[in-house]
């Protein structure tokens, strides 16, 4: 045991750090709506899953098919930006469309919260069945019930060792990109007007409103900006595993918020550190226990932070984060 974990330490290490990025992209979608509504929207996971679906959309067009696509440095660049940026629409457009339908009508009314978790795994169903039977199909040819598999454009080359551990290409990729959008998120909650409407609904909606902050522009910006990152974790999955099927958001979905809940549902900062710990938690256990026990994993940290630490690691709240 001692000799496995001395072989596969730093492997299992990059290996968390690269799946934790990603859980913390899609995390800050449910940290975000959660700190200004107080509503865990289940159906962020599939805002998750129309963002690699689009990915797959954007390089089967630009491939012609699944077979890999030889690029330059910049080329390869230019790729992932343009499946990020696209991800990141048409999930962010996908999560406004969701709140419009969705937990608008719920809220205006003034109906319970477990009304609009009800309408959230609904939502969450419908959109999984409607991938799956139709939209999928269309794009590929293929049933939309059957793993996808997209074209790769990023090589996945050896750059360099650390120890025993191999950090590729796609690696580096996909950390830098996530490292990027969480502080161009964390800044602009912080320090921008925007922000700081969101931090004063967060805080406190009526009197936000007194102050002249529209709620329901609020409530849609904080929809928009999570479902992005949501595209972008999106783009970066199936530029890392290039794969992607109709219910690929539901475990990931789980263990993004179980990322946030581990860092302080809530919290901006909360949500990285939580996807990060995730991410090497699952990745070290399978050292000891194999592979086919990093999913149970994650259920178990989930369990084990609501009896012990339910307020999180940080366990500050969006409205109280400073400017």
């Amino acid at each position: 045991m001692l000799q496995d974990l001395q072989a596969q330490f730093l492997g299992s290490t990059i290996g968390g750090l690269v799946a934790g990025s990603i859980y913390a992209l899609i995390a800050l979608g449910y940290t975000m709506v959660y700190g200004v509504l107080r509503l865990i929207n289940f159906a962020h996971s599939e805002i998750f899953m129309i963002g690699t679906v689009t990915s797959l959309f954007v390089l089967i067009t630009i491939a012609g098919g699944t077979a890999p696509i030889t690029l330059g440095v910049f080329g390869m660049i230019a790729v992932l930006l343009l499946i990020i940026i696209a991800s990141a629409a048409v999930s962010g457009g996908a999560a406004v469309l969701l709140e419009q339908v969705a937990y608008r009508p719920l809220r205006k009314k003034g109906a319970t919260r477990l009304a609009a978790l009800i309408s959230a795994i609904g939502a969450s169903l419908f959109l999984q069945e409607l991938f799956g039977l139709e939209i999928i199909e269309w794009i590929t040819g293929k049933s939309g019930r059957v793993q996808q598999n997209a074209p790769r454009f990023i090589p996945h080359e050896e750059l360099f060792h650390i120890g025993n551990g191999v950090v590729r290409t796609d690696h580096v990729f996909v950390v830098v990109g996530a490292v990027i959008m969480m502080i161009a998120l964390d800044q602009l909650v912080s320090r921008t007007r925007i922000g700081r409407g969101i931090r004063a609904t967060a805080q406190d909606p009526e009197a936000a409103v007194l102050m002249g902050v529209s709620i329901d522009k609020i409530v849609r910006l904080t929809f928009l900006l999570g479902g992005a990152m949501a595209g972008v974790a999106a783009a970066l999955y199936v530029m890392e595993y290039e794969n992607t099927d109709y219910r690929i958001g539901f475990l990931l979905g789980i263990k993004a918020f179980t990322a946030a809940v581990l860092g302080g549902i809530g919290n901006l900062r909360g949500a990285l550190l939580g996807g990060i710990v995730l991410g090497l938690v699952e990745n070290w256990s399978s050292i000891f226990f194999g592979s086919q026990w990093k999913d149970v994993t994650a259920f178990v940290v989930l369990v084990l932070v609501l009896m012990f630490r339910p307020t999180g690691i940080l366990g500050e709240s969006l409205q109280r984060a400073r400017a």
